[in-house]
């Protein structure tokens, strides 16, 4: 129950500096381009929303594993018990952007129109964007505090990773998953790998913050 009230607070805190209006908006942006002519038929126009979700995604882990300065990670983490529960509370929130980014993306198309969106081809589409966001996120938090204190050296090391890992179709979960997509299969397997990786992510910066 610490943990979830943790992640109430970092969730507060984020709404309340709005800095996630800025991958939020952006993203939506790029939503609106993709499927706001004719898209294509299902699941084909996922392909490009699910490999931009990864990046943004990343952005989001990093925006509320900063939320707070230094000092006050301090007070948080004194007052939750320590820093395995602002970690996870971190990761809680992180994950919830991802899920609600993945679901912008799969109802975008079906607010459109003009295919069929049967529930496997959803659920299909889902699992690809859960992948996506789910390893963006294991970025975000890797390369965020406490791992690394400044955010210029954050913001570079998550968009050298993500840049080189995104463009590989062969590379699990995030270009599996695509290429699965985009074959008609279902990547449920990179679904959790994705959130394995996010959950993984987590433990070593919980790790790293106990040495601190």
């Amino acid at each position: 129950m610490r943990t979830l009230a943790v992640a109430r607070y970092l969730g507060s805190d984020v709404l309340r500096g709005q800095r996630f209006l800025v991958p939020l908006l952006a993203y939506g942006g790029v939503l609106a381009v993709l499927f706001g002519g004719d898209p294509g038929p299902p699941p084909s126009p996922w392909a490009a929303s699910a490999l931009l979700l990864y990046p943004v995604a990343a952005w989001v882990a990093v925006l509320v594993a900063h939320t707070e300065e230094p000092e006050q990670r301090l007070v948080t983490v004194a007052g939750a018990g320590g820093p395995t529960r602002v970690v996870a509370g971190t990761l809680l929130v992180a994950l919830l952007g991802g899920v609600l980014l993945t679901a912008m993306a799969v109802v975008a198309p079906l607010l459109r129109g003009g295919y069929p969106y049967p529930p496997p081809t959803l659920l299909a589409g889902a699992c690809a964007h859960l992948a996506a966001a789910g390893t963006g996120v294991a970025v975000g938090l890797l390369c965020a505090r406490p791992v690394l204190p400044r955010i210029g050296a954050t913001f570079l090391l998550a968009v050298t990773v993500v840049g080189v890992t995104a463009v590989q179709p062969w590379l699990p979960p995030v270009g599996s998953a695509v290429l699965v997509l985009t074959r008609g299969g279902l990547p449920l397997a990179e679904a959790l790998a994705g959130a394995g990786a996010a959950v993984a992510a987590a433990t070593v910066v919980a790790a790293v913050a106990r040495r601190r």
